[in-house]
């Protein structure tokens, strides 16, 4: 399927979502739609999942193609859209971009967003255009606030106010010099009020306090009509619920869905009727042609910045004062020749060329399960040692070379454990040991037949990229 069939096709199931939550085709003036993201953490490609999903090219066609339907989109973040890895601030630069050419009204500031810095989020949301909020951030010295606390949008004829709130215990890293969390309740109370003296119909909370933290908070605070959960410990949830008059959207993490909203103010203070679902970004929907570039130049750039870092950290990797290690598949082969050439029939063994074929071999997130040893004693280092320890190799499985004897003594059996490592319920969904293991075995049962491609892996034998570039 082409791009452009791809596109089409994401439209529109677009607007068949649009469509299934309201009745009919909204009039003007009379609906807004909300589009929410939630705890990112600067995920700018699909997931290396079973079935891949996200991505930000994911993202920005589906809000091409609600808003070819629709004027009044109002596209808004919770927070933690900034990498988790310390050694990753470029990609926290390039999602603040990436949001504004999305259309991003607006968006939290989590704890994950001052990793960096107070003067570092601020100037760079600043450069890109991104409004940010914080209800309950304010400025140590001063107490004036930290961003802004609160916005008023217009949408559909109607005045939706947002503000966005972080916990009162939040490890605000290097910008604790800075800034300081005030009471989530105290600062909700005064959102609430202000939002609706600005004649705010509407009050949307972009939350990162947490599932637990944000129901908490809406159970206690009235007012607030419609929560999009973030900030961790937030499920995915197909449906919208309610605590008292408060519709929540649990968005899960990581890009791989968005909450849609659909939100029609009340009458003469009644409360708004918000009908709401979380739309997972599966492989049905296209990727944008533009964001797909962008986001194929920066992780090519990003990955050659990161292989020059660990080549500079590689030293820095200490001994075992027991003098174990790993000695690497050459010196196996040695005495197992057999089961080396059985190994080189799994795919185990083009577990590396997956990553390097897709530009991801210094990418944190992929390389631990692609190679053997990772930071270990005389293991994987930095892409400099593939020809030694690339792939998943003998020593994966069964354990270090030195300690050969004493895995010998112990028996053979490789643990499940070991296995669920890296075939995880989200990279391995239908993994089971009795499926398998039979695929590893060097002695392999006969007539054994091959294990299902998985969505991704067929990508790629057709010559496509899994992640849409």
């Amino acid at each position: 399927m082409g791009v452009r069939e791809r596109l089409d096709r994401a439209v529109l199931i677009a607007f068949a979502i649009v469509a299934a939550l309201g009745s009919g085709c909204a009039r003007p003036g009379e609906r807004a739609l909300i589009v929410t993201t939630n705890d990112v953490i600067a995920k700018t490609s699909p997931c290396g999942c079973h079935t891949p999903k996200g991505g930000f090219a994911r993202r920005a066609a589906f809000l091409d193609s609600v808003r070819a339907e629709r004027h009044d989109v109002l596209a808004l973040d919770a927070g933690g859209f900034f990498p988790t890895n310390e050694d990753e601030r470029d990609a926290g630069v390039f999602t603040l971009a990436s949001m504004a050419r999305m259309g991003t009204a607006a968006a939290g500031v989590g704890p994950g967003e001052l990793r960096f810095g107070y003067s570092f989020l601020r100037e760079h949301a600043r450069a890109a255009g991104v409004p940010l909020l914080a209800a309950n951030l304010e400025q140590r010295d001063t107490h004036a606030p930290g961003f802004e606390r609160w916005r008023i949008f217009p949408a559909a004829g109607a005045r939706i106010g947002v503000f966005s709130l972080v916990p009162e215990s939040a490890d605000l890293g290097p910008a604790r010099d800075s800034l300081v969390a005030m009471s989530p309740e105290n600062a909700a109370l005064a959102a609430v009020d202000s939002l609706r003296a600005g004649g705010a119909q509407v009050i949307i909370l972009l939350s990162q306090l947490g599932g637990p933290g944000g129901d908490s908070l809406v159970a206690h605070v009235p007012g607030i009509d419609l929560l999009v959960a973030g900030g961790g410990m937030v499920p995915v949830r197909p449906g919208a619920r309610r605590i008292g008059r408060t519709v929540v959207i649990d968005g899960g993490s990581q890009g791989w869905q968005v909450g849609v909203a659909e939100v029609r103010p009340g009458a003469a203070g009644a409360p708004a009727r918000i009908d709401a679902k979380t739309v997972v970004l599966g492989p049905e929907y296209a990727m944008q042609p533009a964001m797909t570039a962008s986001v194929k130049a920066f992780e090519d750039s990003l990955n050659a910045r990161m292989r020059v870092r660990t080549a500079a950290m590689a030293p820095l990797t200490p001994a075992d004062p027991s003098g174990a290690r790993y000695v690497g598949m050459g010196n196996c082969v040695k005495c197992h020749a057999s089961e080396y050439t059985q190994w080189q029939l799994t795919r185990h063994s083009r577990a590396w060329k997956t990553l390097v074929d897709l530009r991801r071999e210094s990418t944190p997130e992929c390389v631990p399960c692609h190679v053997t040893a990772l930071g270990e004693p005389g293991g994987f280092q930095t892409a400099d040692d593939a020809a030694r320890f690339g792939n998943v190799q003998c020593e994966a499985c069964h354990g270090r070379g030195s300690d050969h004897r004493q895995w010998m003594a112990k028996g053979n059996t490789v643990a499940e454990t070991t296995c669920r490592g890296c075939h995880t319920s989200t990279t391995s969904p239908r993994f089971s040991m009795a499926l398998y293991r039979p695929h590893v075995l060097h002695d392999p049962p006969p007539g054994l037949k091959p294990l299902p491609e998985s969505p991704a892996a067929h990508l790629m034998r057709a010559g496509r990229d899994p992640h849409g570039r």
